[in-house]
This record gives structure tokens, sequence and C-alpha cells, in this order.
């Protein structure tokens, strides 16, 4: 898995979330941090990364606040096709959601 540094996903760097693939029907991976404002948290956003973008989501952790009116995170492990993890990728944006690459992909600690 590729190490990525903390930066803000934008539109310009989506790809470079996205371990660099010679075979684009090769299966790869990526984690990133999704942070999930309140007025989604009733909304199936990670089931369409699954059912509509074909992805395997695997939820690493979470942290959620419904009750004390604010949003969340999952931190998530994407895998699927290059072109798979960049269509849900640009799924997320389209939602505006902010999104993360994990900074150290060789452990589960996350630095933020």
């Amino acid at each position: 898995m590729t190490a990525f540094n903390n930066v803000q996903l934008t539109v310009g760097a989506r790809l470079s979330l996205v371990p660099s693939v010679e075979d684009k029907s090769q299966i790869t991976q990526t984690r990133l941090r999704l942070h999930i404002p309140q007025s989604y948290l009733q909304e199936p956003v990670i089931s369409q990364l699954i059912s509509a973008h074909d992805l395997v989501v695997n939820i690493t952790g979470a942290m959620l606040q419904a009750d004390k009116g604010g949003g969340g995170y999952f931190d998530l492990e994407l895998r699927g096709t290059v072109p798979q993890i960049c269509s849900g990728l640009a799924y997320l944006e389209s939602l505006n959601l902010k999104i993360f690459g994990k900074p150290n992909a060789d452990s589960d600690a996350w630095y933020y």
C-alpha cells in the first residue's frame, strides 16, 4: 500500500490517492478518511460506493456524533480497479465531502 501525505483531496489531486498501476483492470486499494457532515448521516453514502461503483469497502474506524448535532468521519479502505476507485472518489467529491488520504499506510494510527 502506498503512503500518502496529509493533504485534503481536491479534484486535481484525486488520482494521487490511487496507487499507480500499469494494468487498469488490476485490483488495488487506497485508504482515506471521509468526513461526513450532519446532513449526510442518514444517507447511504458508503452503500453507494459498494453498489454503484463496485468497490469493496472496509470500515477501519469511525466516529459519528449524531446525538450532538455534529457530523463525523469514517476511516475507509477502498478496494477495486483504478477506474472503480476514481469513480467512487468522484462520487464523494460530487457530494462535497472532505476526503483525506491516510499518511501512514503501514500502521493503523491516523496522524491528524
